[in-house]
């Protein structure tokens, strides 16, 4: 028996940052979140501690969540993390 592969489930496992469901709105651009300006969360801190010492930069405990998204894409790129 074959399984015929769902393109939407291919294209986010190759990109995990894709949106599963393209047209949708659960992939939003952090200048659009209606909490962005919130203080970053746990997670977002720790990770982007990680990545910042693993890229040899400052990390800023001060960024809201939108510019810690922001702050942990350029990190992921510069490290090589979250191909």
């Amino acid at each position: 028996m074959t399984t015929k592969q769902n393109p939407s489930t291919d294209r986010h496992a190759a990109n995990p940052k894709a949106d599963p469901e393209p047209g949708s709105n659960t992939v939003k651009d952090p200048h659009d979140w209606t909490t962005g300006d919130e203080e970053m969360t746990g997670a977002q801190a720790s990770y982007l501690k990680t990545l910042s010492e693993e890229a040899g930069e400052e990390f800023d405990p001060n960024l809201t969540k939108a510019e810690a998204s922001l702050r942990i894409d350029a990190l992921q790129e510069k490290t090589g993390r979250g191909r």
